[in-house]
């Protein structure tokens, strides 16, 4: 980043840059570092058009295109619940539908320790003070998104100040004061903790990124002999349905600097001829490339591509167009997992259940390349205080709940929270 913005600024920049920043973006455009690209997408996007189409709105800034934006591949919610299956068929117990259910299940762990484990642990969480990866698809359950506004005004990173989150935060917090989440969580910020204890077969149940937690369930699976965690869906709304929070299409910002502003017909011509999904794939496994039986394109090994004088990987090298044909069809994204498996440590049926239940409920936040001054001034800060904050809630006494509440929320606040939600209210009524 440090370096784009030293070639950005003494004009020595290449023809094409990216960045998946988007606060980088809208510096650029705002302080017109950027060529206009709206009159070459006009002309020359034709397959952006047709086939990226999806991600394009966040390269607009006041109706210009200032940035062809990345799209991206196999569509992936941001985080995804795991459940022991080897527990529940032990307590003879369902899969979990609900919260209600899933608190049975969490008690059940607690009393019962259907694994024999010296410190059984029913849910796990880290104290990561970067992410809301543990807790945020559970709270917001208890959020109601009246329409696309509220979803605007509280996406995910501002969902535990959603009206009704309290009310998730408070249900944590009685879980905690229960003994089903682990009471040390918060202080374990860099996860070592949370990791060690899934993989030595402690947790009954986790939140989490959506795939990362494989590398834990891997090695869980070869010392306990077969299967162990599943994927589950069981954060209901008010209505009974799920809302799963899914990532954006778009990936990176591509720009064109001002300084080449005369080449902008040739760089969208180029950008367009690498959105066309045939050619995406040829780009990512070179044109020598075949597909397995399920259609997956097969990656030549890093002694072929020397061979064949390709650098060490080609992925970096598609800058537009990650959504190729396979990525489309269930089938063939789980027969890539299937296969991607360092050591066969599941099944196909397991991928293929990991396919429908992660997609239960698929929502995306509506998203805009608006960055109001409040957000570029106070945002990272105020992402990161929330965190704290949702932790010092669940971790609380539950007679000091209700005013450690007001205290940090009001923390919030001063530190900027309340002219945030004020601005994305704001732009959000000038665009409806």
């Amino acid at each position: 980043m440090k370096k784009v913005n030293i070639m950005m600024s003494g004009g020595s920049a290449p023809d094409i840059v990216f960045t998946y920043n988007q606060g980088l973006f809208n510096s650029f455009a705002q302080a017109g570092g950027l060529t206009d690209l709206t009159e070459a997408y006009e002309k020359n996007g034709a397959d952006i058009k047709k086939f990226v189409a999806d991600a394009q709105n966040m390269g607009q800034i006041d109706g210009k295109q200032f940035a062809i934006m990345k799209q991206r591949g196999v569509e992936s919610p941001r985080h995804t619940a795991y459940i022991r299956q080897d527990w529940l068929d032990k307590l003879g117990m369902q899969m979990p539908k609900t919260k209600e259910e899933l608190t049975a299940y969490l008690q059940a762990v607690k009393d019962k320790n259907p694994g024999g484990v010296e410190n059984v642990i029913p849910w796990a969480m880290s104290g990561r003070n970067d992410t809301e990866k543990g807790y945020i698809n559970y709270l917001g359950s208890y959020v109601n998104l009246a329409g696309d506004k509220d979803a605007y005004v509280y996406s995910e990173a501002y969902m535990a100040v959603a009206p009704g989150a309290v009310d998730g935060i408070k249900k944590l917090n009685e879980l905690y004061n229960k003994g089903l989440i682990n009471k040390d969580f918060a202080t374990d910020t860099n996860e070592d903790l949370y990791k060690a204890q899934v993989t030595a077969g402690n947790v009954g149940f986790f939140l989490d990124d959506t795939e990362s937690p494989w590398n834990y369930i891997t090695v869980l699976n070869q010392s306990a002999g077969g299967r162990t965690f599943v994927p589950v869906q069981c954060f209901e709304l008010a209505d009974g349905s799920y809302r799963t929070p899914f990532e954006p299409r778009y990936g990176m910002f591509v720009m064109v600097p001002k300084s080449s502003e005369k080449k902008a017909d040739a760089c969208m011509k180029y950008l367009n001829w690498m959105a066309d999904p045939a050619v995406a794939e040829n780009i990512v496994f070179t044109a020598e490339h075949k597909r397995d039986e399920s259609g997956v394109p097969i990656k030549l090994t890093s002694e072929e591509l020397s061979s064949k004088g390709y650098p060490g990987t080609c992925d970096d090298l598609n800058i537009v167009n990650l959504a190729m044909d396979w990525t489309k069809n269930k089938d063939s994204i789980v027969s890539k997992w299937v296969k991607d498996q360092s050591v066969e440590w599941e099944t196909p049926d397991w991928f293929s259940n990991f396919y429908d239940v992660r997609s239960e409920g698929k929502f995306r936040f509506p998203v805009y390349a608006n960055i109001s001054q409040a957000e570029a001034d106070y945002g990272k800060n105020v992402e990161n205080l929330m965190v704290g904050y949702v932790y010092k809630l669940i971790s609380c006494t539950p007679d000091q709940f209700d005013s450690l509440q007001k205290t940090e929320y009001d923390n919030l606040v001063n530190a900027g929270l309340q002219k945030i939600l004020d601005a994305r209210a704001e732009y959000f009524d000038t665009i409806k």
